[in-house]
């Protein structure tokens, strides 16, 4: 991963945490609205608003819609007066100090197998008086694979990231596959996208555009996908193995996910945190595709890190 490093604005005006919060509030909106047009309006997003002593935030959840089976847009605004462990092993110089963060974090689980389940957050740290970093991106989690999907998916975020700077893709795609991965089972999530954590290589300002253009991609990226894809028929089959492959994404945000981590430790709101989990998943010991079949070809041909703007 890249070195991380501490940033310091000159002072607290450098820092517009206001712009912060309405571009995340408008983010929010912006993936409901979406959403539901591409749902047709057979559900509505069930609003849950939540207040408590140094925390508030907002759950838009989705249930047992057309495309999407299970998701939620959830924001969220913690602050402390000490910052947990998750973000102090990095940051040991800050571990006593008062922190502030803010973040939306979006799952969307689809119904239909062919249609791959989604990621993405944004979240900005400030710590103290004058200490921030970025944090963000977003990763796709296929159960059949399309080389078409996964070039789409990849090229907006490689386009997202074009104008900051050459190297930032790459940076970002490598750094995305690197966390997605599930050391106990030796395999990637998914196909990746983009991560970035503790971002400040630039001044303030460039920092959030980049934030912003990374958000504002999103939709971009996956809406397609699911347009292609969610009329695709599909039978037990499928199901069976789409629910298979749900449980790596069980393992993954329970085991290894660093925000799940984090808001345990800040005693976070648990209906939001574990948002993320499927409705439905299942394990079933020792099982291994057949040779040849669509299930094997996800973990031949999908799964391994590869250059998608490239490779066929």
């Amino acid at each position: 991963m890249p070195k991380t490093t501490t940033s310091s604005a000159p002072n607290n005006a450098a820092v517009d945490i206001t712009a912060v919060e309405q571009y995340l509030l408008q983010w929010q909106q912006r993936i409901e609205d979406d959403i539901l047009r591409l749902d047709g309006g057979t559900v509505e997003f069930v609003h849950d608003n939540w207040h408590r002593e140094s925390a508030c935030g907002s759950a838009k959840i989705i249930a047992e819609g057309e495309v999407i089976e299970k998701g939620g847009v959830n924001y969220s605004s913690v602050s402390g007066q000490k910052l947990p462990s998750t973000a102090s092993e990095r940051y040991p110089d800050l571990a006593q100090q008062p922190f502030r963060v803010l973040g939306v974090s979006v799952v969307m689980h689809p119904r239909n197998p062919y249609c791959p389940t989604s990621h993405a957050n944004l979240r900005f740290f400030l710590v103290g008086d004058n200490h921030w970093w970025f944090g963000g991106g977003y990763d796709l989690t296929p159960y059949y694979g399309f080389a078409e999907d996964c070039r789409h998916w990849h090229s907006t975020a490689q386009e997202a990231c074009a104008p900051f700077a050459p190297d930032l893709y790459p940076r970002l795609k490598k750094w995305c596959d690197q966390y997605f991965y599930l050391p106990h089972r030796r395999e990637p999530r998914g196909i990746g996208g983009i991560f970035f954590d503790d971002f400040n290589e630039w001044d303030w300002s460039r920092c959030f555009d980049f934030w912003k253009k990374v958000g504002d991609s999103y939709l971009a990226a996956y809406v397609p996908i699911l347009q292609r894809r969610r009329n695709m028929a599909y039978g037990q089959r499928e199901r069976d193995f789409q629910l298979y492959r749900r449980g790596r994404y069980v393992e993954f945000n329970l085991l290894h996910d660093r925000g799940t981590r984090f808001g345990l430790q800040s005693q976070g709101r648990i209906e939001s945190i574990l948002m993320s989990l499927p409705p439905l998943a299942r394990w079933q010991y020792n099982w291994c595709p057949e040779d040849g079949s669509p299930e094997s070809q996800l973990y031949s041909h999908f799964l391994p890190p590869r250059n998608w703007l490239t490779d066929v």
